[in-house]
């Protein structure tokens, strides 16, 4: 299995919006004893889940920007010879309250570049995703938004939201999609205000 988290490298985007896929990655119970390599313009690392079954899990983290982070996608799958089936894809998403996250098969591109750039790589749409909700700004331009930082109200319960998706995530490993859309095609984490 491949998890593909989308962001943008560099400090000056480590704990925007358009990076949570990254931040909730950090909240993984084996991120402390990861090893990364650089790969497929990429960070690449491996692990095997305490839930048994699976007998690898590759992480990504696409390292050529959100606009290209198909490339480095479709590289890996290339090499490690995987089915789409085998692919996840993690990110942002304005189409979902901040707070709530959700599998999804396939769907549309919402105006995400990243997941633009991977549906060109990879040909098709019909690729898993996990969702996590930035909420969509009241007015004006979605980039700055996105390459933003949090409001001091979404920081205070943001630990909440990364920890409860990174569990939710590791728990079900071994659940297929369909059934993974059932239990949290929208899973609201943190209670609305």
């Amino acid at each position: 299995m491949l998890i593909a988290a989308l962001g943008n490298p560099g400090p000056e985007y480590s704990r925007t919006r358009h990076n949570i896929a990254w931040q909730m990655i950090e909240h993984l119970s084996v991120f402390p004893d990861l090893e990364w390599s650089n790969k497929f313009r990429g960070d690449l690392a491996t692990f095997k889940p305490e839930t048994g079954g699976r007998e690898k899990i590759y992480l990504l983290c696409p390292l050529t920007f959100m606009n290209l982070s198909g490339e480095s996608i479709s590289a890996a799958i290339r090499f490690f010879k995987m089915n789409l089936e085998d692919l996840l894809v993690i990110h942002d998403d304005l189409e979902l309250d901040f707070g709530i996250m959700g599998y999804k098969k396939g769907g549309g591109l919402a105006g995400h570049n990243g997941l633009r750039s991977v549906v060109s790589s990879l040909g098709t749409r019909d690729f898993n995703r996990l969702r996590m909700g930035i909420s969509k700004p009241s007015h004006g331009d979605i980039t700055p938004y996105v390459l933003g930082g949090f409001t001091e109200d979404e920081q205070a319960v943001l630990p909440t939201f990364l920890e409860e998706t990174a569990r939710i995530l590791e728990t079900n490993f071994m659940e297929d999609m369909d059934t993974l859309v059932k239990k949290y095609k929208k899973h609201r984490i943190i209670p609305e205000s």
